[in-house]
C-alpha cells in the first residue's frame, strides 16, 4: 500500500509507523486563565461586598416612618441628617461638628499609631538580625488579638478610673491631690484605647516593606558619607511608603467607622460618626442609619484617595 493511501485511509497514522499520532491538546488562551482563576475570588467580592453595598445605597434613599420603611425614593435620610446646617452657617451644625469630631480623633490615632508602628517596624528589620527572632517577636504583637477587643478595653477602666491603680499611683506619690477625671471615659481614653487595638496593623506593613529593602543601599548611603538621619530620611523611609501608606488605610478605615471603642472607652458621651449609625440603627431609622453610612463611606474613600497618591501601592508590590 502507498503511502498516500494509508494517509488518506488512516490519517491519524505516522507515515513510516504503526503508531497512531497524538491529538494536538486544545490551549486556552491565557486572559482566559486569567480569568477562571479570578473567578472564584470575584464572586466572594461580589457577593460579600459588592451587593451588599448597592444594598447600603439603595436604601438610603428609601423613605421611612415611625415603624416601617417605605420603599419608595426619597432623600429623607440624607436630608433629616443636615437638617439645620445650612441656617447655622457659619457655624458647625452637630452633624458637622460629630464628623469633624470624627476626623480629630482618626488623626490623632494614625499619626500615634504610625509614629510607634515605624519605630517598632525600624527595631524588627534593622535590629534583630535573626530571621527567628523576626517572626517571634511580630507573632508577639499579635498576642493581644487572643481576647476580644471588648476584655481588652474593659482591662483599661482598673487602670485609668478615679481609685484605679495609675491614680493611686500618682496620689500616692505626691504628684496630685485628687483623681483626675480626663483618664477615663474622655477623649484620651478613646484614643489610648484605639491605639493600642490598632498598632499592629500598622506595623506589619511597614515591617513588611523594610524587610524587602537591599541592605546594599543602605552601606552605600553610609559609605557616601550619609548619617544616620539622612539614611533614615532619603533610603528607608521612601522605600517604606508602601507599608505606611497600607498601614494607614487598615488603621483609618477602621477608626473612621469605630463605635465599640468609641462607646465604651467614652463612657457612651463622646460623638462619632460609627456612633450616629449605630443610633439611627437602634431607632430602626434604617435609611437615615444607610445615609450615613454613605457619607462615612465617600469621606473615607476620599482620604483613602489622597493617601494612594502618594505611592502607587499596585506598582510597588
Amino acid at each position: 500500500m502507498s503511502e498516500e493511501v494509508l494517509q488518506q485511509a488512516s490519517p491519524g497514522l505516522i507515515p513510516g509507523s504503526g503508531t497512531a499520532r497524538a491529538a494536538k491538546p486544545t490551549r486556552l488562551s491565557p486572559s482566559f486563565i486569567s480569568w477562571l482563576q479570578a473567578g472564584p475570588m470575584m464572586l466572594v467580592f461580589l457577593a460579600f461586598f459588592l451587593i451588599p453595598l448597592a444594598f447600603v445605597v439603595i436604601v438610603s434613599f428609601w423613605d421611612y416612618n415611625e415603624y416601617q420603611l417605605l420603599p419608595h425614593f426619597s432623600g429623607r435620610g440624607y436630608t433629616d441628617t443636615f437638617e439645620g446646617c445650612l441656617a447655622q452657617l457659619p457655624e458647625l451644625c452637630t452633624i458637622g461638628k460629630t464628623y469633624l469630631k470624627t476626623l480629630k480623633l482618626c488623626f490623632l490615632v494614625w499619626a500615634i499609631t504610625l509614629f510607634i508602628g515605624f519605630w517598632v517596624a525600624y527595631f524588627l528589620a534593622f535590629h534583630v538580625k535573626s530571621k527567628t527572632w523576626q517572626m517571634g517577636l511580630s507573632l508577639l504583637c499579635t498576642i493581644p488579638f487572643w481576647t476580644s477587643n471588648v476584655i481588652r478595653m474593659i482591662a483599661w477602666i482598673p487602670l485609668l478610673g478615679r481609685n484605679g491603680l495609675v491614680n493611686s499611683g500618682l496620689m500616692k506619690m505626691g504628684l496630685i491631690n485628687h483623681p483626675v477625671e480626663w483618664l477615663l471615659f474622655s477623649e484620651f481614653s478613646v484614643v489610648l484605647a484605639l491605639v493600642h487595638l490598632f498598632t499592629f496593623f500598622m506595623v506589619v506593613p511597614i515591617f513588611n516593606s523594610m524587610v524587602r529593602i537591599d541592605k546594599s543601599l543602605i552601606e552605600a548611603a553610609y559609605d557616601a558619607g550619609a548619617s544616620g538621619f539622612q539614611t533614615l530620611v532619603n533610603v528607608i523611609i521612601p522605600l517604606s511608603k508602601p507599608g505606611i501608606v497600607i498601614g494607614s488605610i487598615f488603621v483609618i478605615t477602621i477608626v473612621m467607622g469605630d463605635f465599640i471603642t468609641i462607646g465604651v472607652m467614652g463612657g457612651q458621651q463622646i460623638a462619632a460618626a460609627g456612633k450616629i449609625i449605630e443610633t439611627r440603627v437602634n431607632a430602626l431609622q434604617f435609611p437615615a442609619a444607610a445615609a450615613n453610612a454613605v457619607i462615612l463611606l465617600v469621606i473615607t474613600f476620599l482620604i483613602i484617595t489622597m493617601m494612594s497618591r502618594i505611592v502607587d501601592i499596585k506598582k510597588e508590590l
